[in-house]
């Protein structure tokens, strides 16, 4: 297909005009499913479900795509737009595409940044104008619809796949209301730079999700996450602790050696002050609505202190594991004295704050004082 090659900073992409009935033959709609609640937003039973809703129905959910989930309203606003506002453009504004594959391009001639442009052997992503192109498929399935539409598309191919995923957020960012956790999955995709913190820190929260020896595991309201399991914190409130948490510079030596940052000691220290405060409180961690041990504020506190149980270390050789984490079982042990402090009843009482930062740190600071940790 005919393409005009552009650059911007150091990614060359496309500019291309695509046959319509072309473009939707070639693009992948996915959904993310999850609001900021948890809630599903697409794929849920309708009782009488017309052909927008069981084509929303039947999105693909993956994790690990570009787009947001579609807008039944939305995508039904579009559709009658483009059915009935025949002195407008159909698209206005182009659409932006992504595939991972690299695409061939052949310049023509003396030109170096016109030629031929070699289409993907698999179907796009949707960075932008995901509802758009939905309610173009709706409109060219009327009997009446202009078949001869072409869409103005820029194509990022996989050599350019951080600046493409960086053009997602920051178009989602601004402009569009967009799911903290959903940038925050994003986070691990995006070159930041010489900054790497943000993508250190969000591939630790995945760990701590996933991992089968995390005591957190599938207890982080993650986006796509498994919405069956009792939830105790949400995955943005989870990322900002540990995003904090990477930031101490008294810390970086801890998480970052020559090698670059390291995932196995990062996610092996929350993990062993986790397990440790697992054991030390005993009936009162998990799913014990009597308590507040595994809510967010308890939780965010933990994180905290896991930075300074890391920073206690410094001169020993202790990494974590199971030494590491039979030493913090042990070392937290006291806290079993703690338990009644953390009843549900009394609780902001007994931790008054004027806001959650602030009984945070002073969560932090009983549990420290407690077990003679400096902080």
């Amino acid at each position: 297909m005919l393409a005009l090659r552009m650059r911007q900073k150091d990614a060359e992409f496309y500019f291309v005009s695509y046959p319509a009935e072309d473009l939707l033959r070639k693009v992948h709609f996915v959904s993310r499913f999850y609001d900021e609640a948890g809630a599903k937003v697409g794929g849920e039973r309708i009782r009488e479900p017309d052909d927008i809703e069981r084509f929303v129905a039947t999105i693909e959910r993956g994790e690990k795509a570009f787009q947001r989930s579609l807008n039944r309203k939305k995508l039904r606003q579009i559709q009658d737009f483009f059915r009935n506002e025949n002195q407008q453009p159909i698209i206005p504004g182009a659409v932006l595409l992504f595939t991972s594959e690299d695409l061939p391009f052949e310049p023509l001639g003396k030109y170096d940044r016109l030629g031929d442009l070699s289409e993907p052997k698999g179907n796009f992503l949707i960075i932008d104008g995901q509802h758009r192109l939905a309610g173009l498929h709706f409109y060219l399935s009327e009997s009446d619809a202009d078949r001869k539409l072409e869409i103005p598309c820029v194509v990022f191919d996989g050599k350019t796949a951080d600046f493409a995923t960086e053009m997602f957020v920051i178009i989602n960012s601004t402009h569009t209301r967009i799911n903290k956790s959903h940038l925050i999955d994003l986070y691990e995709r995006i070159q930041w730079g010489t900054d790497t913190e943000k993508k250190y820190a969000a591939a630790l929260v995945r760990s701590l999700y996933s991992e089968v020896d995390s005591p957190l595991q599938y207890h982080i309201n993650m986006l796509g996450g498994r919405s069956q399991q009792d939830l105790w914190i949400n995955q943005a409130q989870i990322f900002g602790e540990v995003y904090r948490l990477v930031r101490r510079k008294a810390l970086l030596p801890f998480f970052k050696d020559s090698r670059g940052w390291s995932r196995h000691r990062g996610y092996g220290i929350l993990r062993d002050v986790l397990r440790g405060a697992r054991s030390a409180f005993q009936e009162a961690w998990g799913d014990n609505k009597r308590f507040m041990v595994t809510r967010d504020v308890t939780l965010k506190a933990l994180v905290r202190l896991a930075g300074d149980a890391a920073a206690s270390w410094s001169g020993q050789h202790l990494q974590p594991g199971e030494e590491c984490s039979a030493v913090l079982e042990k070392r937290f042990a006291p806290w079993r004295e703690l338990i009644r402090e953390f009843r549900r009843e009394g609780f902001y009482e007994r931790f008054p704050a004027k806001g959650q930062v602030e009984r945070v740190d002073k969560i932090r600071r009983r549990l420290a004082q407690e077990v003679c940790i400096a902080i």
